[in-house]
């Protein structure tokens, strides 16, 4: 089986390569072929589990299921997970390494093109084709030595590339020009294409300028993308997605915009439901009128309950929750609902031991072993405003350090059991570590209907299908990159003519 492959550059960050990657590995699965994502190295508080209870990346799994395959750590053996403005939690082929600081990475990482070449000459040998994603810009020349993610990534695997800009920030053509000729030549030769994305308005006017371009660089413009609403998921927290305004809402949620917030994805399933406004908050006077309160996943959980308590957040928090305003904790935000957090190692923080919220009789250790693994079972033991819940099948993955026992008897442990708690819930109060708890449809439904009687409503019947939401999104992205770019122009290239 000879082996295709594609690599997309991008002029900076947020310019689009994560989407641009997902919508060609879903052409190329349209079109009948077995088809890989791959990212050397991802930065992104925003992670997944794999079946085998190894950590990657999400931004390579969206682009696994646009591709119609599983997802796996081989697709993006190195993810840095940041734990400080300075330091990250560096997690080689799904498993943690240890935490590194910038400068230290940055002279370790040349160690790595062993793993990463590993992992991509599998993709090799057991896909057709694989779509390559880089990272930032190609054009840092102060970050250019051992490069493992760009421009040498391109030439450890020997692909051909695409660079791709963002005219909807401004500047493309500068940005282009610019990355372009801050490249050594032999980096410049395999740039065989450009992507000009996200534009808005009439596409002719952009003729004069590409073909001006096209003369300077001797590089074809491939095609320019409009401007277009997707509900696929980002990639990073600049992506933190602003959620539609809906003018017959019946239900409010706010969702607590921690300092390291993690896995903000978790959200995405319930804005699909037609009567439900989401609002990311950062202040506690942005609290206050809403039916749900919920507390995502932190990278760091100890400092972000430091913040909230600093900020006065937890005050309003505990205050909406003796209003019966339901508060739902997912992961890190599940620990901050507890009495105690401590971490008497410092796992994840200088702070040995801090206060929770107290509104569960529950604790919890820090420890150094991460887990990691996907869940899937039934809800059981429910009460309050999960009452009735029992039975109900829910699924989903556990990234997090710590381990959380809930005292017995105190509350009603829902996942798991009270040694190994999963989720609990005590009246108006919802906790879990269970990542994609929203993607169950069955279970956001019972939740959302018991909020919407609550405020004399009545319950809304729709069963919202998440995945195959998506799916037709994939679809979506597919069509508009068909309509908007020379594929046949690509498929030529990967063949090397």
């Amino acid at each position: 089986m000879k082996h295709r492959n594609i690599m997309i550059l991008g002029t900076g960050s947020n310019v689009g390569k994560s989407i641009i990657t997902a919508g060609l590995c879903r052409i190329f699965k349209q079109d009948g072929y077995k088809v890989s994502p791959f990212k050397s190295q991802n930065m992104a508080l925003n992670s997944y589990i794999t079946k085998d209870g190894k950590e990657m990346g999400r931004a390579q799994v969206v682009q696994a299921e646009a591709a119609g395959v599983e997802p796996e750590v081989y697709m993006n053996p190195i993810l840095l997970k940041p734990t400080t403005d300075r330091k990250s939690q560096v997690i080689v082929n799904g498993t943690v390494l240890r935490n590194m600081e910038a400068r230290e990475y940055f002279a370790y990482k040349h160690n790595l093109k062993e793993e990463i070449m590993k992992a991509y000459n599998f993709i090799k040998e057991n896909y057709e084709i694989s779509v390559l994603e880089g990272a930032g810009s190609p054009a840092e020349i102060n970050l250019k030595e051992d490069d493992i993610v760009n421009t040498g990534m391109a030439e450890m695997a020997d692909s051909p590339v695409i660079l791709a800009g963002d005219i909807d920030r401004g500047g493309v053509f500068a940005s282009l020009y610019g990355t372009v000729m801050l490249l050594e030549e032999s980096e410049r030769k395999r740039i065989k294409g450009i992507i000009i994305n996200k534009f808005r308005g009439d596409v002719s006017l952009l003729d004069s300028g590409i073909k001006m371009l096209e003369e300077m660089l001797n590089i074809p413009v491939l095609g320019v993308i409009p401007y277009v609403k997707l509900d696929i998921e980002e990639e990073d927290s600049l992506g933190i997605k602003s959620f539609n305004i809906k003018k017959d809402s019946k239900i409010r949620i706010s969702v607590i915009k921690l300092k390291h917030i993690s896995n903000f994805t978790d959200m995405n399933a319930l804005d699909q439901h037609s009567d439900i406004n989401i609002k990311y908050v950062t202040k506690a006077s942005e609290l206050g009128d809403e039916d749900m309160i919920i507390i995502p996943g932190s990278k760091n959980t100890i400092e972000d309950m430091k913040d909230l308590s600093d900020r006065g957040i937890s005050e309003k928090i505990l205050r909406s929750a003796k209003n019966g305003t339901v508060i739902f904790g997912i992961c890190g935000g599940f620990q901050i609902l507890g009495q105690k957090i401590k971490d008497p190692d410092n796992v994840e923080s200088g702070i040995k031991e801090i206060a929770g919220l107290g509104l569960l009789d529950m604790e919890t250790v820090m420890f150094r072993d991460k887990t990691t693994i996907q869940y899937d079972g039934k809800l059981s033991n429910t009460a309050g405003i999960l009452d009735g819940a029992d039975g109900i099948n829910v699924k989903g993955y556990e990234i997090h350090q710590g381990k959380s026992i809930v005292n017995s008897g105190k509350e009603n442990v829902v996942l798991g059991n009270e040694a190994e708690v999963k989720g609990a819930v005590k009246g108006n109060i919802i906790g879990t570590y269970l990542h994609g708890i929203f993607d169950n449809s069955e279970f956001t439904s019972f939740l959302l209907n018991k909020i919407r009687t609550g405020k004399g409503f009545d319950e809304v019947g729709e069963h919202f299908d998440f995945q195959q939401f998506k799916e037709k999104e994939y679809d979506k992205l597919a069509d508009v990159l068909r309509n908007n770019l020379n594929i046949s122009e690509i498929y030529r290239i990967m063949d090397g003519e």
